[in-house]
């Protein structure tokens, strides 16, 4: 039984590895899928055979125009998806257009599933933005043609029936959630250690149209927000990042914007998703902007208060009914204190938040166990076999 893996991977983005991470676990302890039965279509091949013991393969060969990108793939990786017998697609956001390859470059392993007759699912995804109709197009296909379809929250579930997709499609755990910490979380009465993760908002290194002035602006309200955070809630801050090494640069960016530098410490390391659950724990709170930030946060039992910079943070905070947690990124430049704010408020009810914390992490654990059924029977059938 060999199992293909598809999905942005091996791109030093430690949610996306995070993901990763918990679908290997889950094809080893419910299907007993041995690693070296699973092969993975990554960004970073030998990063992504080292750190999981898999075997892997490049996820696309980039040409010098996005349609000879997707001839090349196609022409260069179908003969691997041929030698399949099941292949997942997913989790994280790749049912999209933004970057503009997303939905060609995944679209088309569904077409190269169809044509080698390779089951295939699509297993815990996010959906959106899809705004172009080739986008548009290609999702639809790689839903139609899919054994099942499960997506993290609602709102992508939404999105999908509203450009036509007209199956069933399910709404799971992340696959993160699969992973568990190693060590119980060590609860403080009185909130005194935050976490915080920033993301290079608009910055040319990571955002696809650069603006330097909303890049500035957002480090400076960054900065002074967390500075008032640490002067009115007398609290002690921890800066550290889910990508390497485009995060750490701008959290160094906005560390040196601060006032309040020596009650702050920031992790520059390339961290993996076991440090970064272990990392949350450690906090009394983390502030997340990146989506597996909060996650991982959430895993770990820990609070969280999210800073929306893309809709699928908010999807998130309001399917957890924390959405009074959630603080759009614009809004960081209108109030400075908007952070001091939300943690003041925690504060109040430190006691009920925590429990809050507890029931939220086993809820999202139990969503991700109901998501193997996902996997289709037919799979378990093949593995019995």
């Amino acid at each position: 039984m060999k199992i293909g893996i598809v999905g942005n991977y091996g791109n030093n983005n430690n949610g996306d590895e995070a993901i990763l991470a918990g679908i290997i676990e889950q094809l080893e302890e419910f299907y007993n899928i041995p690693k070296k039965n699973i092969v993975v279509f990554s960004n970073n091949p030998p990063q992504t055979s080292n750190r999981f013991g898999v075997s892997s393969s490049p996820l696309y060969y980039k040409r010098s125009s996005a349609t000879l990108t997707f001839m090349e793939t196609i022409k260069m990786n179908s003969p691997l998806i041929r030698e399949l017998d099941f292949l997942i697609i997913g989790g994280g956001g790749i049912l999209m257009d933004f970057y503009n390859r997303e939905a060609q470059l995944f679209g088309s392993y569904g077409m190269m599933a169809k044509w080698a007759k390779v089951p295939y699912i699509i297993y815990s995804c996010g959906a959106g933005p899809l705004k172009s109709t080739i986008g548009k197009w290609f999702i639809r296909q790689l839903a139609g043609n899919a054994k099942s379809v499960s997506v993290r929250d609602p709102i992508s579930r939404k999105l999908l029936k509203s450009i036509g997709v007209k199956r069933h499609i399910e709404v799971v755990g992340d696959p993160s959630f699969a992973l568990d910490p190693l060590h119980l979380k060590n609860r403080s009465p009185v909130l005194k250690k935050i976490g915080v993760t920033v993301v290079p908002y608009y910055n040319l290194a990571y955002w696809p149209e650069a603006d330097h002035i909303k890049y500035d602006n957002y480090v400076l309200s960054m900065a002074t927000n967390l500075d008032n955070l640490i002067e009115e809630q007398d609290v002690e801050l921890t800066l550290f990042s889910t990508k390497y090494p485009h995060d750490v640069d701008v959290t160094i960016d906005v560390h040196k914007r601060m006032v309040n530098q020596d009650r702050v410490e920031i992790i520059r390391d390339n961290l993996t998703p076991q440090e970064l659950i272990e990392i949350s724990a450690e906090q009394d709170l983390v502030i997340g902007t990146r989506l597996h930030s909060v996650y991982l946060a959430v895993n770990a039992e820990t609070p969280v208060v999210a800073i929306a910079y893309h809709h699928k943070v908010r999807d998130f905070m309001n399917m957890a009914e924390l959405s009074e947690n959630c603080v759009r990124i614009e809004d960081l430049i209108k109030d400075d204190t908007l952070l001091s704010k939300k943690v003041g408020a925690i504060k109040h009810d430190w006691l009920g938040t925590n429990a809050r914390a507890v029931e939220l992490a086993a809820e999202m654990k139990e969503k991700t166990t109901l998501g193997l059924d996902q996997f289709i029977p037919d799979l378990k059938v093949k593995v019995k076999a």
